[in-house]
């Protein structure tokens, strides 16, 4: 349950509400924010949107790809050269391992069970924190149980309980941005192995911040089976595409499952991974995290404790945006859950500031926290400064609490007339 007894929603780590009571609420949620960019960019010009999200989902082409752009032609002239970049960016080697691009992160992970797994079998999840739902559900869906621990003493007495555990799931940087140690890898890893378990990582952002910010060791470095990461988050700019990379046999498996399914990325964008790999040094990944700890610290100076800081993250979660928002209405009793306050702040600071957060990012979203990560210093310097959004958020809060008083308003505010 959440701090206002609410019991969290069948494979989420929170509640849902009355107004966003699934995921095609949240698709018409998503659709709203983007009437307000578009009416924000149609009046203001497209640098009225500040993309803070976090993440980098553009399409990284030179002119002179696009006219390669072709699901038979692309994929002829930049595979060898993508397999090499992206095999040397998760240390592989390309004498035992391979790398296949997917339309998703979720799309590899999916494929990974459907292959990895049979009906009945169990698949552990493990993290510091815990699991994205998207593992949860690609273990449901092969028919698999899942069971989620945190750290490596939850990990092995999971593993103690569990009979048939076929698959283990390890996330190095969790959902909630709290990461594994090195050396608590290695362990899970030789745990799994004594098992006689597959280990697959979920290694979205894990796959650069590990290496770039904590000194980890790349993914296939960590002795794993197969894993996959995101192209973009942290580093990479896009587009929004799974790498997953492994042990020849098992990618080949997988990525033929992937096939059948429909969940491959399309061969044209083989050219636009390139770019991305490319591009990417670990230098800007610190960049990143000095520039989101800037923010957090004016962010600080106005919620105090009220701000959750993780290594490489500032949060606020969503229980805190709730109490925040009904101390500034002078509320008793709270009239949304906190995933709803969540998605109105984000609301309010999209439709005021042009601030785009990752809470729009994901359908339905992994987490209710409001994140602020991994922020572009482009970005917020042209937003104003540190001080400037910590500004924008305060205000926000603020006018979620005036919203709090009228509930009809935070269902308009979220889904438009519709």
């Amino acid at each position: 349950m959440d701090r206002f007894g609410n019991r969290f929603a069948p494979g989420l780590p929170y509640a849902r509400g009355q107004i966003l009571t699934g995921t095609e609420d949240d698709v018409r949620k998503v659709r709203q924010a983007g009437r307000i960019i578009e009416r924000r960019v149609r009046d203001r010009g497209p640098g009225s949107v500040f993309n803070f999200s976090g993440l980098e989902r553009g399409l990284p082409l030179d002119a002179a790809d696009l006219a390669f752009a072709d699901d038979e032609i692309g994929p002829a002239l930049y595979f060898d050269r993508f397999q090499a970049l992206a095999l040397n960016h998760l240390g592989g080697n390309p004498q035992i391992h391979e790398a296949r691009l997917f339309n998703r992160v979720t799309a590899a992970a999916t494929a990974a069970h459907l292959v990895l797994v049979r009906p009945g079998d169990v698949v552990v999840g493990v993290s510091a924190g815990y699991s994205h739902p998207s593992l949860a559900r690609a273990a449901a869906h092969a028919g698999a149980k899942f069971v989620d621990t945190r750290g490596v003493g939850g990990f092995a007495e999971a593993l103690e309980r569990e009979a048939d555990v076929a698959l283990v799931a390890l996330t190095r940087l969790a959902v909630t941005y709290d990461v594994l140690p090195a050396e608590d890898i290695r362990e899970i890893v030789r745990l799994a192995r004594e098992k006689g378990a597959v280990v697959y990582v979920d290694d979205a952002g894990g796959a650069r911040v590990g290496p770039a910010a904590f000194d980890q060791p790349r993914m296939l470095d960590l002795g794993v089976d197969v894993g996959a990461t995101g192209l973009d988050k942290y580093g990479t700019v896009g587009p929004r595409l799974g790498v997953l990379a492994g042990e020849k046999r098992l990618v080949a498996r997988i990525y033929a499952r992937a096939l059948e399914f429909g969940l491959e990325a399309r061969p044209m964008l083989y050219s636009a991974a390139v770019r991305s790999l490319e591009q990417y040094t670990p230098a800007r990944v610190g960049v990143l995290v000095d520039t989101t700890k800037r923010v957090a610290a004016a962010l600080r100076e106005r919620l105090g404790a009220r701000l959750h800081e993780t290594p490489v993250t500032a949060q606020l979660l969503a229980d805190d945006v709730l109490e925040l928002a009904m101390e500034r209405g002078q509320l008793g009793r709270p009239p949304v859950v906190p995933l709803e306050a969540t998605a109105a702040l984000a609301m309010l600071l999209l439709e005021d500031y042009g601030i785009l957060t990752v809470h729009f990012a994901g359908l339905p979203p992994g987490t209710s926290s409001l994140l602020f990560k991994f922020i572009p210093p482009e970005t917020l310097a042209r937003f104003g400064g540190p001080e400037a959004f910590a500004s924008a958020i305060d205000r926000s809060l603020s006018k979620l609490g005036g919203y709090l008083r009228e509930p009809d308003s935070i269902r308009s505010l979220l889904l438009g007339d519709a």
